[in-house]
């Protein structure tokens, strides 16, 4: 496994396109590797985060099975005079490091939903996004708790855990395909380890739905430094 980062430069036409459209972003990330099983295996998919930072830097993470090209980008949306724009490095020190109770500072973006039905004559169900800071963390605590690490609460008892940046997107994935609605929700905090295989499989494979568009992505760092 690799983790990318990828400095945007927003002022580009090419980085204005692809930041709009998750879809776009996604077509991009893929167009990095050569074939399929470049970026989709058993047991480990291509994921990617965009981070719009405070000092209006935008960054895009990358987390794949492979080690990406993406040289295509950095003449569509990236910096192409600056040596750092693009830098991959090998994923399994952080992988095969993780142990029982070690903590993490986090961050992660996701699509934080719920299956239902439109009434009680539809027999299909589909998704609706949690909304609501109180749904959104309620969300996040139970999938941690099948993936094999917790929030960790601080001394007051309450959740050292934020979440900001929700927002709802709509974007098309095709002419002649309905647009798509899309809840979102940034999650940055502490998380403690309690299985290290299940946790390592959030790492590499995701977590929550959405994945192609952006979601999903869970980084770690450090519990004393910025995720």
């Amino acid at each position: 496994m690799y983790l990318t980062r990828f400095l945007v430069n927003p002022a580009r036409r090419g980085a204005r396109k692809l930041l709009a459209s998750p879809q776009a972003m996604h077509a991009a990330v893929l167009s990095g590797f050569p074939r399929p099983e470049d970026h989709t295996r058993d047991g480990a998919r291509t994921l990617w985060r965009l981070d719009h930072r405070q000092d209006r830097q935008v960054v895009l993470y990358v987390v794949s099975p492979t080690a990406p090209d993406l040289t295509h980008m950095v003449e569509q949306a990236g910096w192409p005079s600056n040596a750092e724009t693009w830098a991959t490095r090998p994923y399994s020190r952080l992988l095969d490091s993780l142990d029982k109770g070690q903590r993490w500072a986090f961050r992660l973006t996701a699509n934080p939903a719920r299956a239902g039905r439109r009434n009680q004559d539809t027999p299909t169900t589909q998704r609706y996004g949690h909304v609501t800071p109180v749904q959104q963390v309620e969300w996040l605590t139970r999938r941690a708790e099948r993936n094999g690490f917790g929030v960790v609460r601080q001394t007051d008892g309450e959740l050292n855990l934020i979440t900001y940046n929700r927002r709802v997107h709509r974007f098309t994935r095709g002419h002649t395909q309905r647009p798509v609605t899309l809840v979102t929700a940034t999650y940055d905090g502490v998380l403690e380890v309690d299985e290290p295989t299940l946790f390592r499989g959030v790492l590499t494979r995701g977590i929550g739905h959405a994945r192609a568009y952006g979601c999903g992505l869970l980084t770690v760092a450090p519990a004393q430094a910025t995720p």
